[in-house]
């Protein structure tokens, strides 16, 4: 049965309806205000946006920079384009020294350390120990490059790279190869790993020969492979070739020829300089003991230097020449002028000089052609101390020689102010003065240019070497005329003769100096030019520590003979003694051999120009 609804609800069932009553009708007495809305957001979407924009032109104005470069740190790399060096060449176009391309492999420690697993079979690869690979690796942990192996054989280093390990690359390089080898080591030196000129000319002329490597942009992925190619920063420069006057042919001539002396008279070194005296230009010049330039190790560094320019000997008789040469410049000496050099002895401020035997009455020639030292200390006596010392310096000693050679020794020409009467004859027969073996082959170039001194150089053209006049033209072919009786029967050099020429030079020999005085170990000199007739060629020999025979004309001139008579032939430079030859009878004749006895040598006698006073 339905009830009927009780008061109190009825009332409140009327109030909710009155209520949306009314609402309804206030709705539809208020509008819906559109365009206020529509403002709103408007101005919501116009901030919002020139937030976007003031972003924007932070981001691309402001710290346009900054972001590049973090960009660029990620994707962008400038990378180096290798140049290759410049080819040094001798005087006739052969190679001496060329750079072939190698591979370094590299890796970027960052991301190979994560696949650690992967170390083994690297340090496999590379051929070195794993632990030492690793604990390099970790010690660079923070960085992104790392070389692990420089200078390898393209086809080694692809074997390398075909395993593909995470993190490993490989970059191109230059390493530099001497075809020559140790004939041409102390004239070339070498360079370094990062092909930078390190000894010799490689050194001297590194700025000519290097180049200047090139940049470029690179796009890399996450394996550090260049992806893309993005600009060029700087255009390679390749290194510029050297033309050298060395001659291969006649620089592997003289450095047999010097082995050939060392081993025949158990010396311990020596030095073969051989230069064209007209313009300077040096032929050859080869040391003993050598080295590889191909394998530079750590071992002994002293067999590196070019000892033919860097080390200074006291050149004995072979300065006899140049003392003459002021006494016939002073007027008062002419080469037949006669001198008493009896007994074989002369003392002098308390000390004696000595000559091997008594060479008796000779005359100026004489003084050369027997190498008095009794005779050249006599002349030195006439002669004031400026007037001779003048001479020395003239043809270039006490001062280098001015080749370009990293580490050229000057020499030493004590100053005419301290010479004493003692110390004036013993420099007159080549004691007292040090020279290297270039700038005594520059000396006898003076005479045999016509009295004209021309710096030696190591460069074929392109350098300019002007000569200037030191010695009157007809002094010094004078002078040549008389050291060529130095190489006769009655002279000192007979082993120095040329078949077919005719030569002109001088033997020394000198002690060994030390600390506080002389040793018993000898230096065997000979210096010489041919052909006598019209002088072309000037070379000079000096052997260190000869056993057994130990003069220059024992020692040295037959070492002479062998390289000038090769080298006159290879530049086809004409004979100017076949008919005296063959008009005295010597056809048949040979050179004499070492073991032979020596002119003027007697046996049993103590020295052989030693020239020591006692």
């Amino acid at each position: 049965m339905n009830m009927p609804p009780r008061p109190r609800e009825f009332a409140e069932a009327a109030t909710r309806a009155n209520t949306a009553a009314g609402l309804r009708a206030a709705t539809r007495a208020r509008p819906v205000n559109l365009k206020a809305r529509l403002s709103a957001v408007l101005m919501l979407l116009t901030l919002a946006g020139t937030g976007l924009v003031v972003r924007a032109v932070d981001l691309q104005v402001l710290r346009k920079d900054f972001y590049q470069e973090q960009g660029d740190a990620r994707y962008l790399r400038d990378v180096p384009i290798p140049v290759s060096r410049g080819t040094i060449l001798d005087r006739n176009g052969e190679p001496l020294a060329v750079s072939t391309p190698v591979e370094s492999i590299w890796a970027n420690p960052q991301e190979l350390l994560q696949h650690s697993g992967r170390i083994p079979e690297l340090a496999e690869a590379l051929g070195v120990d794993e632990s030492v690979l690793r604990q390099k690796l970790e010690q660079r942990a923070d960085k992104e490059f790392l070389y692990l192996k420089r200078h390898l054989n393209p086809d080694d280093a692809k074997l390398i790279l075909d395993r593909k390990i995470p993190g490993i690359s490989a970059q191109r390089e230059f390493r530099r190869y001497y075809p020559s080898g140790e004939v041409m080591a102390h004239v070339l030196g070498f360079t370094n790993i990062d092909d930078r000129g390190q000894e010799g000319l490689e050194l001297a002329y590194d700025e000519w020969l290097a180049g200047k490597p090139g940049a470029k942009r690179v796009i890399r992925d996450r394996l550090g492979h260049v992806v893309e190619d993005v600009e060029l920063l700087r255009e390679p420069q390749q290194g510029r070739d050297l033309t050298l006057s060395i001659d291969r042919r006649i620089q592997s001539l003289a450095y047999r020829e010097l082995k050939r002396a060392l081993l025949e008279h158990g010396a311990t070194s020596g030095s073969i300089v051989l230069l064209d005296a007209h313009d300077g230009q040096i032929l050859a010049t080869v040391n003993q003991p050598s080295f590889n330039p191909n394998a530079i190790n750590n071992g002994d560094t002293s067999i590196r230097r070019n000892r033919a320019l860097t080390d200074v000997v006291e050149p004995g008789s072979t300065m006899k020449a140049f003392t003459i040469a002021a006494a016939l410049e002073s007027g008062k000496w002419k080469p037949n002028t006669p001198i008493d050099a009896s007994p074989g002895s002369m003392p002098l401020a308390g000390h004696i000089i000595r000559d091997t035997s008594n060479k008796g009455l000779i005359d100026v020639t004489g003084v050369l052609t027997r190498s008095s030292n009794v005779g050249a200390a006599k002349i030195a006596q006439s002669l004031s101390n400026d007037h001779l010392y003048d001479m020395f310096k003239r043809v270039g000693f006490g001062e280098s020689t001015g080749s370009g050679f990293p580490g050229e020794a000057p020499g030493v020409l004590p100053p005419a102010r301290s010479w004493g009467v003692v110390e004036k004859a013993t420099l007159s027969y080549g004691y007292g003065l040090n020279v290297t073996p270039l700038q005594l082959a520059q000396a006898y170039a003076v005479l045999a240019n016509g009295g004209r001194l021309r710096s030696p150089t190591f460069v074929k053209d392109g350098i300019n070497n002007p000569e200037r006049a030191v010695i009157d033209p007809a002094l010094a072919q004078t002078l040549i005329g008389m050291l060529e009786t130095v190489i006769t029967p009655r002279g000192t050099g007979l082993r120095a003769a040329v078949r077919n020429y005719r030569v002109a030079g001088k033997t020394g020999t000198s002690r060994r100096a030390v600390a506080g005085g002389y040793d018993s170990r000898y230096i065997s000199t000979f210096a010489g030019i041919a052909p006598a007739s019209n002088p072309r060629l000037v070379c000079v020999v000096v052997i260190h520590d000869p056993k057994g025979a130990y003069t220059g004309g024992m020692v040295a001139a037959p070492a002479f003979s062998r390289v000038m008579d090769g080298a006159l032939r290879l530049l086809d430079i004409p004979p100017d003694n076949v008919e005296k030859w063959y008009a005295d009878g010597a056809g048949n004749w040979e050179p004499v051999q070492a073991g032979d006895a020596a002119p003027e040598y007697a046996p049993g006698a103590t020295s052989y120009e030693e020239g020591v006073p006692e």
